[in-house]
């Protein structure tokens, strides 16, 4: 077994494969930061168009260093990257079509919407939750209140998200029931059938099976197949993954990064911040803001001691996590 063959994350990247994507896709971020494609309309168009090229190899940049066994402290830095590239084509973008609304994914298309939830979910578990607001910028003006799993995702690292029971596409129901499950032996088997059922519900993703290609003479679409989201929702839930942390699409390493980060930098007592959670009815563990998925705009701080409340919610019982950030609200 070569050094590459036991740092890898996924058995379908070989170091050949990776090390010529790779530079292809430098290659491609090279070429389109300083050109522009020959289609897409109107010269506003196509700008966009080879915006959309940098902020989709960024990305796929990130994706591909992960699965490699890239160092995630790298990959924490190389976040913020991707962001500002999607901010970038997502300017641009409205520019050309003249509507300041216009989102850089398209939440319909399953392909795009899954992209988007592994941002948010990146955020999570590199412990870069400060970029969420970037994020939602770009998608709350086409997207805000029209989605569960968006606004769950975002509600654990931002105030003000809102409650709504509605989502654009089936195969997360179990994700999204995972957040609001009454225990965690339930939000863990939720969790597993999400995972054993997220790489057939991509089918119609440009890159599916494209592990079959993953070579030089035919490949470039394989980057990796990771639901990431699964991880961050465990990871928030503060679940117990053993029974599943070897799933192939599951990013462990991630969430290990996640759990060790939080460890460093968390409170002087020890505190696991958002692994902590507290069922309704029962009294608070700890002093601090606390938050519930079951309501938007709920975080409020709560004595230790004092009974956690119940909040109506058609989601069963009221789950309380511990809000990440402990900083008082600020005046408006």
């Amino acid at each position: 077994m070569t050094n590459f063959d036991s740092i890898r994350r996924q058995r379908f990247l070989s170091e050949s494969y990776s090390k010529w994507l790779s530079k292809i896709i430098e290659e491609e971020l090279t070429h389109w930061s300083s050109h522009v494609p020959p289609n897409g309309g109107s010269e506003a168009g196509r700008t966009a168009l080879g915006a959309r090229y940098v902020a989709r190899d960024t990305f796929r940049k990130l994706l591909l260093q992960y699965t490699s066994g890239a160092d995630l402290n790298l990959l924490r830095g190389e976040l913020e990257t991707v962001i500002s590239a999607l901010e970038r084509y997502t300017e641009l973008k409205r520019v050309a079509e003249d509507d300041d609304t216009y989102p850089p994914y398209m939440f319909g298309e399953i392909e795009e919407y899954e992209a988007a939830m592994q941002l948010i979910a990146l955020c999570h578990l590199l412990h870069r939750c400060d970029l969420l607001p970037r994020l939602a910028a770009m998608l709350d003006p086409s997207y805000r209140a029209q989605d569960t799993l968006y606004e769950d995702l975002l509600a654990y690292g931002m105030d003000g998200r809102v409650d709504v029971d509605k989502w654009f596409h089936e195969p997360y129901r179990d994700l999204i029931n995972s957040l609001y499950s009454d225990t965690d032996e339930l939000g863990i088997s939720l969790v597993v059938s999400y995972l054993d059922k997220w790489y057939p519900a991509m089918r119609s993703a440009s890159w599916h099976d494209s592990h079959l290609k993953a070579n030089e003479q035919e490949g470039g679409a394989y980057v990796g197949y990771w639901a990431i989201e699964a991880a961050a929702a465990t990871f928030l839930l503060g679940l117990d993954d053993s029974s599943y942390r070897d799933h192939l699409l599951y990013p462990k390493d991630l969430i290990d990064f996640a759990r060790s980060f939080q460890a460093v930098e968390g409170d002087d007592d020890g505190t696991d911040r958002l692994s902590l959670r507290c069922e309704a009815g029962q009294p608070c563990p700890k002093s601090g803001y606390w938050m519930t998925p079951a309501k938007a705009g709920s975080r409020r701080y709560l004595q230790q001691g004092a009974v956690m409340p119940t909040v109506a919610s058609d989601y069963g019982s009221t789950i309380w996590q511990w809000d990440s950030d402990q900083s008082a609200p600020k005046l408006q």
